[in-house]
């Protein structure tokens, strides 16, 4: 299977989208066709012995659409912001010249209804002829200047896949064909008078000009959806300093030629260009623009900074480490780049509808006109009025538009709090969220635990002793509680030494040999399978547990020697960030393999009520799975180290941001943070999209649900105003910039 993600060219509204999905998605061995009309993007998946990528290519081209392959998305971000600019700016010459043309054009054609006074030369009554003429030259420009409307629309109703630009172009054209006969039948002396009273030249000019100018908003309007990237895209300076030599001399060169291993030197006030390695200088960088963290973060030698934050105050001297796209600030644009380009599950009916949404309203548009002509005993202008008012007033466009773009939007303001979001699915499921699980170490506390209690068993040795034979052998573990090991033996002056054996049991501790001795450290249930007694530190165990340390158990050559007590403090912001989630409704759990004892008093610490302990990494995926059984969608929160089977196997995994390469790998969700705070923001970020995206779901199908039946006359049927085709299409073009405009609001959203 190969995996693309492409650009497509050439789609105008949501059954374009639909069209190629349905298209593509149907080929043998196409696995994946998702199609973003927001973004004008395709992810595709498919079996490369089934179909050649030119294949595919050529069936999309068949249908009127081009396919792109995306290289360097970054690079391809800036050439579609230009590309979308220059558009813009033509979009914006044309329109200016279609509403100079169509207000004196409808002043013209309705002057007498609205009680202006025409110059007799084109007075319909004096010279129908003359009247007639120059609203034909006026729209025959308008359409001219709105050509794209038929050059798309109608090649592709031969095709029969027609889209919005078909309706546009059949009922302006219809509009248009009907006009020009009965100006060809004033010039013959045919009935010149009433005649003059039947054109729609008016309907056809103000309707290209009216949905040019909900275009053009439109377009203005999605233009700023990605917003989010091209501040974070910003954040990498154009140049930097580059050290030379020996001598270190100062060397101004572009950003994108720094290499892996090059010096360089970052003066207060700019931008780290790379992500590296601080070898020389201490400062405070600022890093809110990556992590949504307010308080700028101190820095000194041996710490890494990332590409894109800010050197608030000293010099420092960085060694270049990830350059290119494999900087963090690269990863992250691509990211959210993938996200917006992503689709929910929402979507999927507005798809379905949007395939089929043309052709029907084609088909209800000529009952429509007629059933007015032969069962309604109307004249065939006014049934015509009808026809066009239908074609016009549909809008496949808001219902294209309602789901991606607020995805766009909520992702890039996601990214911009510190909060990364993988996908659209996974933005909804954080949505539907009931119940969240907490891993404890690293999630819901510093991650840095320290020694603090070294109880003896017996007069075996003494407390320096075995500190140093603990340290030596845990010093090859990455677990966090052997880091407090070792660090409490250095501070103690005492040089912990390579053990000659060292093996690490999965959940219970470790097993070595240092200097001939052999030593177990771990839970107590390491000694116990070891057939070592511990119940005689049993008060003293109770004792540290209350106090919410966790115990590790210390035997030397198959004796009890001593227990260690450590103790991992909680983040501030875990009682009051628990709270909020408590009052947003949601069920919250910690789960630990600590002791059921050291478990309750963190957890009350915490303000959590329930608490799972004593669970082996492996096992963590099982307690979600049986959370799922009861019928919760669950949520687990994790470092994404060795929380990535349970990050996984939940409906939603929330990566927090210290174990950053591992979490962007695992979790659906990454908070850069790396506290609770940023888990508040996910979810409620995830409710204000998915109720945007229900708002304008909501106004796009309520708006054709109720748009057609008046357009096609149903109020009339009670007396009512019948709907005046010019009015249909205004309508038209302001539901889709409606709807981009409501999910623009997420630019604004906090927590």
């Amino acid at each position: 299977m190969k995996e693309l993600k492409l650009t497509v060219k050439g789609m105008h509204c949501a059954s374009c989208s639909s069209r190629i999905e349905n298209v593509v998605g149907g080929m043998e061995g196409v696995e994946k066709a998702a199609v973003n009309l927001a973004s004008e993007t395709m992810e595709l998946n498919w079996d490369e012995s089934a179909h050649s990528f030119e294949e595919i290519a050529e069936r999309v081209s068949g249908m009127g659409f081009e396919l792109e392959s995306i290289s360097a998305q970054q690079d391809l971000f800036k050439k579609n912001r230009a590309e979308t600019a220059a558009r813009l700016a033509i979009m914006k010459k044309k329109l200016i010249w279609s509403m100079l043309l169509a207000i004196p054009l409808f002043a013209i054609s309705m002057g007498e209804m609205i009680g202006l006074t025409l110059p007799a030369i084109i007075n319909p009554h004096s010279h129908p002829g003359n009247f007639a003429f120059i609203q034909f030259v006026s729209v025959v420009f308008i359409m001219f200047l709105g050509r794209n409307f038929y050059i798309n629309g109608i090649p592709a109703l031969l095709r029969r896949v027609p889209n919005m630009d078909s309706l546009i172009a059949v009922g302006t054209g219809a509009a248009f064909i009907y006009s020009t006969w009965n100006m060809i039948e004033i010039f013959l002396g045919v009935d010149a008078q009433m005649k003059a009273m039947d054109l729609y030249f008016e309907s056809a000019g103000v309707l290209i000009a009216l949905v040019s100018l909900g275009k053009y908003m439109e377009t203005r309007s999605k233009s700023h959806t990605s917003d989010a990237i091209s501040k974070l895209m910003q954040l990498t300076p154009e140049t930097a300093t580059l050290l030379v030599g020996e001598d270190q001399v100062q060397k101004n060169i572009p950003s994108e030629e720094i290499k892996a291993d090059d010096r360089l030197l970052i003066r207060p006030g700019d931008r780290i260009p790379v992500d590296g390695l601080i070898l020389k200088g201490h400062s405070v960088v600022d890093e809110s623009m990556l992590t949504g963290e307010s308080l700028p973060v101190s820095k000194k030698e041996n710490d890494v900074v990332i590409g894109g934050t800010l050197n608030s105050s000293g010099v420092l001297h960085i060694k270049a480490q990830q350059v290119g796209q494999d900087t963090m600030l690269s990863r992250i644009v691509r990211m959210v780049q993938d996200a917006q380009g992503s689709k929910a599950p929402i979507a999927s009916m507005a798809d379905r509808i949007s395939l089929y949404f043309v052709p029907v309203v084609m088909c209800i548009a000529v009952f429509t006109g007629l059933a007015w002509y032969f069962i309604g005993s109307a004249d065939f202008s006014t049934s015509l009025r009808f026809f066009i008012a239908v074609m016009v007033i549909a809008c496949p466009c808001a219902m294209g538009l309602a789901t991606p773009t607020s995805l766009m939007v909520g992702t890039g303001r996601g990214a911009q709090l510190g909060v990364l979001v993988k996908s659209g699915e996974a933005l909804e499921m954080a949505e539907k969220t009931e119940a969240v699980v907490f891993d404890k170490t690293g999630t819901l506390t510093h991650g840095k635990p320290k020694l603090t209690d070294i109880e003896l068993v017996d007069n075996i040795a003494d407390s320096d002793e075995l500190l140093f034979l603990a340290a030596s052998c845990e010093q090859n573990s990455e677990h966090p509680l052997a880091e407090a090991i070792v660090t409490a033996a250095i501070e103690n002056k005492l040089k912990p030494v390579q053990p000659e054996s060292f093996e690490a049991i999965q959940g219970k501790g470790i097993e070595g040999h240092v200097d001939g001795k052999i030593l177990l450290l771990g839970n107590k249930q390491l000694l116990e399978d070891k057939g070592i007694s511990v119940t005689i530190m049993d008060a003293t165990v109770t004792k540290l547990s209350a106090q919410g340390k966790t115990v590790l158990f210390f035997a030397v050559n198959g004796e009890f020697a001593a227990i260690f007590g450590v103790a991992d403090t909680l983040k501030d912001e875990v009682p009051r960030a628990v709270k909020r989630m408590q009052e947003m409704g949601l069920r919250l759990i910690m789960l630990t393999g600590d002791q059921k004892i050291t478990a309750r008093a963190i957890a009350d610490q915490a303000g959590l009520k329930e608490v799972i302990s004593e669970v082996l990494p492996d096992k963590k995926a099982d307690v979600i799975k049986d959370l799922q059984k009861e019928g919760l969608k669950v949520a687990m929160v994790g470092d994404g180290i060795n929380d990535a089977p349970a990050l996984a196997r939940a409906d939603v995994g929330i990566a927090m941001g210290t174990g950053i390469d591992i979490a962007i790998e695992s979790g659906d969700i990454v908070i850069m943070k790396g506290n609770l705070d940023g888990v508040i923001t996910a979810l409620s970020l995830s409710r204000a999209v998915m109720k945007n995206i229900r708002q304008n779901l909501f106004w796009a199908f309520g708006y054709n649900v109720v748009g057609i039946p008046v357009a096609a006359g149903i109020l009339t049927l009670f007396g009512g105003p019948a709907l005046n085709p010019m009015i249909a299409g205004g309508a038209m073009a302001l539901s889709s910039v409606s709807v981009v405009t409501n999910a623009l609001r997420l630019r604004f959203f906090r927590a």
